[in-house]
């Protein structure tokens, strides 16, 4: 017998690792892949651009505090004010403002001056109705009432016209139409006496009534908000930043008029064409230059667009107060007091990209292209933004809005 044979155990072929030369020729071969994908499948980006037109300029942003042009006046003891004139309307000196009831008058006389009038309503009524010949005077009067009332019901209801105008035309016939009564009533003894009562309880009204009325010409308003006694457009250059910010916070100004405290603002007048901005400006590095004009937009429900020049400036505490002078209505701002605003100049120029600006012999410029023809045009680099240059031609004239240039 043979000896049991050993054995043999087949052994693993050894594993084969990738050279680096192998893998270096892989990766050459992805990213040529990738590179012939992007050349093939992406549009060619065109050579030519267009000059288009732009704006350029300085922005500089900050609370605004108005200083108007205005007046206001006041009374003591007021009970109540019966407004005549119309709020935001133009009046001149002497214009009846409104009436005012101090504090001795009592709701209880206006009560019992309307009783007097319901009972010459109800005993005119019962007169008309007892009348037998007709009067034509007083029918056109009646059928002139009816046709204005009508006119305002048809307002009410949405037809286009003027509530005030047609109000007073209504409120006109109805007084003619009272004078009427009164003369064909005239030799009624009840009716006189009725008139009598209704005399003498407006008189005893008056005697508790103070009319007030305009002592200059300007636009009229009823609303105040109480910086009119301390802010003015002679003392607006006396307060500090420190001070004009605590005013945009809602702090009112210091006034002198001790006599004014107290009292009740009734209603200010506000002249029209000139107003002042206290302007805190944001951007406390900047330095303004007196004189300069500037873009003012004042940022509100409805923004304001005006033309405003520096007056004078102030930089104290960390803090840059522009003093504004303004040229213009004043019934955007007229119940304004504070906002925000962006104060600016403006420079209107041309915008190419920046691939087209090209040097030659030192000097920058744009090739434009004519159809077969293409020319140099020197220009003035005026800012460079987001990839886009902002430029002005040396010549006048010969670079305008849409011509095409050449990218480089």
């Amino acid at each position: 017998m043979q000896p049991p044979q050993p054995v043999q155990i087949p052994q693993r072929p050894e594993n084969k690792r990738m050279s680096v030369p192998q893998i270096m020729l892989i990766v050459l071969v992805l990213a040529f892949a990738v590179w012939y994908l992007i050349t093939t499948l992406t549009p060619e980006t065109s050579p030519y651009a267009t000059i288009t037109a732009g704006v350029i300029g300085s922005r500089y942003t900050g609370d605004c505090l108005i200083v108007r042009d205005e007046s206001p006046f006041d009374a003591e003891g007021v009970s109540t004010v019966d407004y005549i004139a119309e709020e935001g309307s133009l009046v001149s000196r002497g214009t009846v403002v409104c009436n005012v009831y101090t504090s001795g008058f009592s709701t209880r006389e206006m009560t019992t001056l309307q009783d007097y009038r319901d009972q010459i309503k109800a005993y005119q009524m019962k007169l008309l109705k007892e009348q037998v010949t007709t009067d034509a005077r007083m029918e056109k009067l009646e059928a002139e009432v009816m046709t204005r009332a009508r006119e305002v019901r048809e307002l009410i209801g949405g037809a286009r016209g003027n509530m005030n105008n047609q109000e007073t035309l209504l409120a006109t016939a109805i007084e003619a139409r009272q004078e009427r009564l009164k003369e064909l009533y005239s030799e009624d003894q009840r009716m006189t006496r009725l008139y009598d009562d209704e005399q003498s309880q407006l008189q005893r009204i008056s005697s508790w009534t103070k009319q007030y009325g305009a002592q200059g010409e300007g636009i009229v308003s009823f609303y105040s908000d109480g910086y009119e006694y301390g802010l003015k457009v002679t003392n607006y250059d006396q307060f500090t930043p420190s001070q004009v910010r605590s005013m945009v916070n809602g702090q009112k100004p210091a006034t002198e008029d001790i006599a004014a405290k107290g009292k009740t603002t009734i209603y200010r007048l506000v002249r029209d064409g000139h107003w002042v901005v206290l302007m805190l400006i944001r951007d406390t590095n900047w330095n303004p230059v007196e004189g300069a004009e500037y873009e003012l937009k004042l940022e509100n429900f409805k923004d304001t667009m005006v033309r405003a020049r520096v007056l004078s400036f102030t930089r104290t505490g960390g803090e840059l107060l522009v003093r504004l002078d303004v040229v213009s209505s004043v019934m955007p701002i007229l119940y304004i007091r504070t906002c925000t605003g962006v104060l600016g100049d403006s420079v209107s120029s041309l915008t190419v990209p920046a691939k087209a600006l090209y040097t030659q012999d030192g000097m920058p410029g744009v090739v434009v292209v004519n159809g077969d023809y293409q020319f140099f045009i020197p220009v003035n680099v005026i800012d460079k933004r987001d990839g886009m240059v902002y430029i002005s031609p040396i010549q006048q004239g010969v670079l305008y809005e849409g011509q095409t240039v050449r990218l480089f």
